[in-house]
């Protein structure tokens, strides 16, 4: 990726939309939880009602146990029937409280575990070209900050809205029932508040929505700069204070939507609660009035209790009335992290496996590789959540730069392979050749699917790869690339990762095979050494031999080596190829070297040219026809001064 990317925020037209309406799909995302979801509708239903009830045992303790209309004196007994009750309900309320909030968060929890699980194993399925047009701390924020983002709503605000609404009806219901008058008056702007809460709601999403677009801008820089590579490199430029004003750039940013997030609505928050705050002293007056005949249809009997409960009640209605208003609010603001979401969930992946795919038989398999008239174009970048990243440096880029600064790859013509036709018997060693960009490395990652043909077919022992099962292909096709990713954790489990289940013994004779097994034993932990992020705590020699230990042991018929003995010193070249030389015994395999002392004893050779075909042949006859080949092998050696003889045994990688 180009330093210094930045957000350029489209229309809302032109925002990918869900496929289906996402409230209906956070409804089947908490599908598999219904039943815990009814007890918590139960608890929240029993525990409004018994809060309604309070309000009219406080008008019986006025107008009935302390104040008895009739001018009797005060029924003891009667009050503490009533004060006991007013007591007990709130730790009946309390207790059924603590199950529903814990209900409720199992819920929630599981449900955002369900949703972080699926976009993950979504997101696997999505073909190579997926990730090298989407930077890794992008899909990293959707995986982590935007889910993480949807927690409340999941969590909390079902029940919220459950609970409030229903205390609000029963609030209400019972409003009436002590005076219709009052309630009217309780209730005559919520209209206007309804209307100027939606559109609140709505500038709220789109803040939303361009916070988490800058969040996913600030994790990329993050991943970017402090990976091992990125400080590395900064330090090699000197580029540290660049990168720290590049990511507090990116913080500001942040901040100032993040502060206009939170405060948008607040005015509109205050006023209603300004309104309910002076509600009271308007329900004194007008209670006045009715009791002294001032409005029309006031009732007379109004008795101190009736006013007592009512403003309770009044209370009580307008607290939920308020969380209702902020959480839908926040449901509002959720939907956007909900779209973003659903989002990548809709993105369909590239490459699939057929209905009724075939599936290689590991001991039938011969290895044939043929390239039937193949012709491929890299698939355009996929634009999402509204956004392209651009390079600030370029005034106006056009397609080419804008794919180069969505991909963070070198800007390649629309067609990478033209018209390619090949074949690669079983057992042979096939070497490809040309200059770079001429399409070497695409060829190649054609075999194991991870790109789809734009016509033509690559077949594999007669099959079409794209009408055989994924899993098959992956465990026929081996990769050893230039650049051996290892994870971060012990020699032992980077090995194992091409067959978890293989035992110890066989982990180490991998590792003999690849000539690493005496290197691994000089450490002090041996297999249990920690690699290090990418590797980096082992030498480049060592991380290529990890990689063909790992290769080895995962035992595929078809083997791919990309430039495997690139940047490497003499002795540990030696070791390397010693290595290939066994990785490519009794297999079909397909080098590609720029270096072409490396294979100069290949069975075959394709020259490819600007996604061409070119020539093919052996060593000796390329050289002889005086083409692409020739050319190559004059320019190299000339400058190397030194023109090896070029036999099968001496092959090197």
């Amino acid at each position: 990726m180009p330093r210094g990317t930045q957000i350029t925020h489209l229309t809302d037209d032109e925002v990918t939309a869900s496929g289906s309406p996402v409230l209906g799909r956070i409804a089947r995302l908490l599908r598999p939880y219904r039943g815990k979801i009814v007890f918590v509708a139960v608890a929240v239903v029993v525990s409004a009602a018994l809060s309604s009830i309070v309000p009219f045992l406080t008008k019986a303790v006025f107008d009935d146990a302390l104040f008895p209309v009739d001018g009797s004196a005060p029924d003891l007994g009667l009050l503490a029937v009533l004060v006991a009750a007013m007591c007990i309900i709130p730790v009946v309320t309390a207790l059924i409280g603590i199950g529903q909030n814990w209900l409720t968060s199992t819920v929630g929890n599981s449900a955002m575990a369900d949703l972080r699980g699926d976009l993950f194993a979504h997101l696997q399925k999505m073909e190579l070209a997926f990730f090298t047009s989407t930077r890794t701390g992008a899909i990293q924020s959707r995986l982590a900050n935007d889910v993480a983002g949807v927690r409340t709503v999941l969590t909390d605000t079902a029940t919220t809205i459950l609970q409030n609404t229903v205390t609000v009806a029963a609030a209400f219901i019972a409003m009436v029932i002590l005076s219709w008058q009052l309630t009217i008056l309780t209730l005559i702007l919520m209209p206007v508040f309804v209307w100027i809460q939606l559109q609140v709601g709505r500038r709220r999403q789109r803040l939303a929505r361009r916070t988490q677009e800058s969040l996913s801008e600030m994790t990329a820089i993050t991943e970017e700069a402090l990976s091992v590579s990125g400080i590395l490199l900064s330090k090699v430029f000197g580029r540290g204070d660049a990168e720290v004003e590049r990511y507090r750039r990116a913080n500001r940013q942040q901040t100032r939507l993040q502060v206009e997030q939170a405060m948008t609505g607040r005015t509109f928050f205050a006023t209603v609660q300004t309104f309910f705050a002076i509600t009271p002293a308007l329900i004194y007056l007008v209670a006045g009035w009715m009791l002294t005949g001032a409005v029309p249809g006031g009732d007379a009997s109004l008795t101190a209790g009736t006013l007592v409960a009512f403003t309770t009640l009044q209370a009580r209605l307008q607290m939920p009335l308020l969380q209702l208003m902020r959480v839908t609010l926040d449901v509002q603001t959720s939907l956007a992290l909900f779209r973003r979401i659903f989002e990548y969930l809709d993105l369909e992946p590239a490459i699939t496996e057929r209905p009724g795919a075939v599936t290689l038989d590991p001991e039938r398999l011969r290895g044939r590789i043929e390239f039937r008239d193949v012709t491929f174009r890299y698939p355009e970048p996929r634009r999402l959540s509204g956004t392209v990243l651009r390079d600030r440096f370029a005034e106006d880029p056009g397609p080419d730069e804008e794919v180069q600064a969505v991909t963070g790859a070198p800007v390649r013509e629309s067609w990478g392979l033209r018209g390619i036709s090949l074949v690669v018997e079983p057992g042979q060693l096939a070497a490809i050749v040309g200059p770079s960009g001429a399409g070497k490395t695409t060829a190649t990652y054609l075999v194991p699917r991870f790109y789809d043909v734009t016509s033509g077919a690559v077949l594999v022992d007669g099959h079409d790869v794209r009408d055989l099962t994924a899993d098959s292909l992956a465990a026929s096709v081996g990769v050893v690339t230039q650049e051996p990713y290892l994870f971060h954790g012990s020699i032992r489990d980077n090995i194992a990762y091409a067959r978890p289940g293989a035992g110890r013994d066989e982990i180490e004779q991998a590792a003999r095979d690849a000539n690493i097994h005496d290197r691994i034993m000089s450490f002090a932990a041996g297999y249990e050494t920690i690699t290090g992020e990418r590797g980096y705590r082992l030498s480049g020699g060592e991380k290529q031999r990890l990689a063909i230990a790992r290769v080895l042991l995962k035992d595929p018929r078809i083997l791919i080596l990309d430039e495997a003995t690139s940047a490497l010193d003499t002795e540990t070249e030696r070791l390397v190829q010693e290595a290939l030389e066994r990785a490519t015994h009794d297999r079909t395999t397909i080098a590609i070297a720029h270096r072409l002392s490396t294979i100069l004893g290949a069975d075959v050779i394709f020259g490819i040219e600007d996604g061409r075909l070119v020539e093919s042949g052996t060593h000796d006859e390329l050289l002889a026809a005086g083409g692409l080949y020739s050319r190559l092998y004059v320019e190299q050696f000339s400058r190397d001064r030194a023109v090896p003889d070029g036999r099968r045994a001496d092959v090197a990688f």
